[in-house]
């Protein structure tokens, strides 16, 4: 095993083989923190984005974050209760693309897939960001370094991903459960205080007032509406990361549909409770933020205040904690923790849809096939890139990035609805039995709800957000769109051009003229001449290009010393170069005749080491990728090791041992040997 290989099994684990697919399915204790941390973890930022956009109409805004909060909790349920049904119908993984594209075209499909692509991106962006600035309740040194923080983050999970659904998900799994303990505990703890106890609790913030934008003063008509669409729009963010399980049902242990849909069931519970808890708290204990931009402002006996932004999980912790520190630290690491975990969702995800897209031609097919812990890496990789490029344009700002948020996974809601609907209108046609057709039309009502829910939320979201950033998101799904469209026209034209036809299995070339290039005459040359003597060309020539004479003349009475009976052609190149003459007498080689065809041997070095590779074989390297591009000619290389290349071949030795076990095997292309191969080998 070589440095690399060593540090590759350390970082992800050793190999696993297909077989070992069935011992990386998932028990829904562990599916829960797997797909759902996304989702659980907003209610960490959700209700910051909410109470942030309600300062900008100043203290009276605060005094709807209960309705918006009610709100977002209302399409959540619909959400769930409209995903439990497509777990069951399209139990493949597929999810929303398969929904849409099975039901309303690959058009449709598509359109949901590039959503969902440009989403995942966005929610491992948001998540890790959204921690970062968390974690400043602690490390206050992170201020300004938070893009650069947030990048190696991503990095981290990158790794953890790439060892596996199962081990990250077991490692996760702890944390997770952390979280919806320390809220869940903080939420009763609080209500218990305030309600039980008597106790009067003041977040930090409570004795401050607000001073909002001039653009919401006075609250009320028009301006009022625009901002709690806003609001609404922005607390809508905790529903990002549902769709996930849906994605990864395939991932579950049998049964897997039921499992996936009581998952589901469990991840809406605990999050509608954990986003009213902390919202009801927050009105409780008089909590209230600004926005960081300048866009509102803290105010103390009506002047203006500057004081240290805190996160509402910050200010609610250290208010219902005040008497017992480990809660506070607690709560506050756990939320910091889940909140770089909830990428973990899209590092799931995206993998998964790239894959089925990469299966249908939309994506490259290296997205399709898995590395060697079983992960799809090749998936993981492009979205930890694309998502660092994000948290470094935008310095980790979860304001600016959740403009950008949201607009993508109600898209893919509300097209995967319809496409829901109109699955069980499709099958209502031809189904009998009546306790069958009475859970259809059932499960119709559902997913009709949720359409209706989602497309209104989807006008809401971009109609408030639109010019606040959320038509970069468009523009991205729209470049996404396009990009895979073109990807398919390549993959389709490539299919077409290179399809068998009956005559083309019986054809043989009708001429093969074999043409040995010369650079020296060498031991690489004569194995060049020996092997083109060996496939019995129709003629055969070797060609040298003159580029000084005196080197021309040596060649020449060194080739004609070898008495081989193949004559040797010198080009002139009064302008000493090589590649230009030899590709203009190859071409001039090729007649008009189809089947015709120029073979070009061209002798390379085998060389142990990088450095020298580039002291050899470029003039050969810049030759084949010309010939390439030739129609009508082949290019073969014919190696020739060097002393040097035994370190190489050492090296693939220890690492594939099984394919060189058979003693003499790869001896016949070492230019030193003499022993010729027996018949055994």
């Amino acid at each position: 095993m070589n440095a690399t290989d060593f540090v590759k099994r350390m970082l992800v684990g050793r190999k696993l083989s297909s077989a070992q697919l069935g011992e990386t399915l998932l028990p829904k204790r562990i599916a829960l923190p797997v797909f759902a941390s996304d989702a659980l973890s907003s209610v960490a930022y959700a209700p910051d984005e909410i109470l942030l956009t309600l300062s900008l109409a100043g203290v009276v805004g605060f005094a709807f974050s209960w309705q918006i909060a009610l709100a977002v909790a209302l399409v959540m349920l619909l959400v769930v209760l409209s995903y439990r049904q497509t777990v069951h119908a399209y139990p493949s993984g597929g999810g929303d693309y398969e929904v849409a594209t099975v039901n309303l075209g690959p058009t449709a499909g598509l359109v949901v897939a590039s959503a969902l692509l440009v989403d995942y991106v966005l929610t491992v962006a948001v998540s890790v960001s959204s921690g970062v600035q968390n974690a400043k309740a602690m490390f206050p040194f992170l201020q300004g370094n938070e893009g650069w923080v947030a990048a190696v983050v991503i990095l981290l999970l990158m790794t953890m991903n790439l060892r596996g659904v199962r081990e990250s998900g077991s490692f996760f799994a702890i944390p997770t459960y952390g979280f919806m303990i320390g809220v869940l505990g903080m939420t009763a703890w609080g209500l218990f205080r305030y309600f039980g106890l008597g106790e009067h609790l003041q977040a930090p913030t409570a004795m401050y007032g607000v001073q909002g934008s001039e653009s919401y003063e006075p609250f009320v008509g028009l301006a009022a509406v625009v901002l709690l669409a806003r609001a609404f729009s922005s607390g809508c963010a905790a529903l990002t990361g549902v769709e996930a399980i849906s994605n990864g049902v395939p991932a579950f242990r049998e049964p897997k549909s039921r499992n996936a849909a009581t998952t589901l069931a469990l991840l809406g519970t605990v999050a509608i409770t954990m986003l009213g808890g902390i919202i009801v708290l927050a009105n409780l204990t008089g909590l209230k933020l600004v926005d960081p931009d300048g866009h509102s402002s803290f105010t103390l006996n009506g002047q203006v205040v500057d004081i240290a932004h805190e996160t509402a999980m910050g200010q609610l912790a250290r208010t219902i904690f005040d008497t017992f520190p480990v809660g506070f630290y607690f709560v506050i690491t756990m939320t910091m923790v889940i909140l770089f975990l909830a990428a973990n969702t899209a590092f799931n995800g995206f993998p998964v849809l790239g894959s089925i897209l990469a299966r249908d031609g939309f994506l490259p097919k290296a997205l399709h096939t898995r590395g060697d812990r079983l992960a799809y890496s090749n998936g993981i990789l492009a979205l930890a890139t694309a998502a660092i490029a994000l948290v470094l344009i935008y310095n980790a700002s979860v304001t600016a990035l959740i403009q950008l948020y949201v607009v993508g996974v109600f898209v893919s809601f509300t097209v995967s609805q319809f496409g829901m609907l109109r699955h069980w209108t499709r099958h209502l046609k031809t189904e009998k039995d009546p306790k069958v057709r009475a859970h259809m039309q059932r499960s119709r009502v559902i997913n009709a709800v949720g359409l209706t829910g989602t497309g209104l939320v989807l006008v809401i979201v971009l109609a408030s957000k639109f010019i606040y950033g959320a038509y970069l998101a468009v523009l991205a799904m729209a470049a996404m769109f396009l990009l895979m469209r073109s990807i398919r026209n390549h993959y389709d034209k490539v299919a077409r051009e290179v399809a068998v036809a009956p005559a083309d299995a019986r054809m043989l070339p009708s001429r093969v003229r074999a043409v040995i290039m010369v650079q020296e005459v060498n031991k690489p040359t004569m194995r060049a001449v020996n092997f083109a003597r060996a496939t019995r060309a129709s003629s055969i020539e070797a060609v040298t290009v003159s580029v000084d004479d005196a080197e021309t003349r040596a060649i020449v009475a060194q080739w004609d010393a070898q008495q081989l009976e193949i004559p040797l052609k010198v080009i002139a190149s009064p302008y000493r170069e090589v590649t230009g003459p030899f590709l203009n007498y190859v071409k001039g080689m090729r007649s008009d005749n189809p089947r015709d065809v120029v073979c070009v041997y061209i002798p390379e070095y085998i060389v142990g080491h990088w450095w020298e590779q580039v002291l050899h074989n470029q003039t050969g390297l810049i030759l084949k990728t010309r010939l390439n591009f030739m129609q009508g000619v082949m290019v073969t290389s014919v190696p020739y090791q060097l002393a040097s290349s035994k370190y190489a071949l050492s090296r693939v030795q220890r690492n594939t041992a099984a394919a060189w076990r058979r003693p003499g095997t790869g001896q016949v292309r070492v230019g030193d040997s003499t022993r010729e191969p027996s018949r055994k080998e």
